[in-house]
């Protein structure tokens, strides 16, 4: 790890491995490499926080390996701090400013552990990727929404949004299962406004609320127990472990699950669904899809 690295800020503890080259891509030569993240560009950051020099990517550009040392590497173009660096294992940010999702992978050759960045994303890598990126690829424009919040196979979606015209009980969320202990983690950034902690059983519902500014949208998670660590005030990533699943606020721990619901402005509290006429909540399609997840 460069000395410079250690100056920055970092959002969690990285883990350091060694990172398998594979053969170095030489650089592209298009207009969009000149270190401005442009409309439709996938940008790195030198320093957290989306600061410090950027190296910029057109859409559909996927780089197998950055390289390591000049001229042949793909480095940080603008200016600020590290421009000129190359962005291997130097990536602290980054900025999906293109329509389709990016995964950023830890080794050379698509290879090794990966984060979906989905388009529109501006923040920090987490915390496996931060400073250890290798490669990256434009996959498809979306997301499994049941993977992403587990970032693990095997979960489920087992109510949807229906806008009142099937469910009984006036569901105006997205119901996802995994497992009980699985990880959850949140889908679109924020800040944490509202905690309830509550316990397993029918009597004991659970609540985390997310509110985005940008978007104007509170993302409420209900039933899974909030990690003792997540505070009221914290800011959250997407990918950031919030939550292990539970069934709290469920009668049993057979139908344990996270309820996942959009929610209008600022809001600290899910929507009424049990014996309430009034819809609260627009169907929440277009915006997870505008965030790079198929609700699937």
């Amino acid at each position: 790890m460069r000395r410079t690295q250690i100056a920055r800020t970092l959002a969690a503890t990285t883990g350091l491995a060694a990172v398998a080259i594979l053969g170095v891509a030489a650089p592209a030569q298009a207009a969009d490499r000149d270190g401005t993240c442009d409309s439709g560009e996938f940008c790195y950051y030198y320093n957290s926080n989306n600061a410090g020099s950027i190296s910029d990517f057109g859409e559909g550009v996927s780089v197998s390996d950055y390289g390591t040392s000049q001229p042949t590497c793909y480095d940080f173009k603008g200016p600020g701090n590290g421009q000129h660096e190359c962005i291997k294992n130097n990536a602290a940010s980054v900025w999906n400013h293109s329509t389709r999702t990016v995964r950023v992978y830890f080794n050379s050759g698509y290879a090794g552990s990966y984060q979906d960045v989905a388009p529109g994303y501006k923040g920090n890598l987490n915390a496996t990727l931060y400073n250890q990126n290798a490669s990256h690829q434009f996959v498809n424009a979306y997301t499994n929404m049941s993977y992403a919040l587990y970032q693990l196979s095997v979960g489920r979606i087992t109510c949807g949004f229906d806008g009142y015209v099937n469910t009984p009980g006036r569901h105006e969320g997205i119901d996802i299962a995994r497992s009980i202990g699985s990880p959850v983690r949140a889908l679109v950034s924020g800040q944490v406004i509202n905690i309830v902690r509550g316990a397993n059983g029918s009597g004991g519902l659970s609540t985390i609320a997310i509110y985005n500014a940008t978007y104007d949208k509170t993302i409420i998670y209900l039933h899974s127990a909030p990690l003792s660590s997540l505070s009221v005030g914290q800011s959250i990533s997407v990918g950031q472990q919030i939550a292990t699943e539970a069934w709290r606020g469920v009668s049993s721990s057979s139908s344990a699950h996270t309820h996942i619901e959009m929610r209008l402005g600022r809001q600290q509290l899910a929507a009424k669904s049990v014996g309430d006429p009034q819809l609260d909540n627009p169907d929440p399609t277009s915006f997870w899809n505008a965030r790079g997840y198929k609700i699937a």
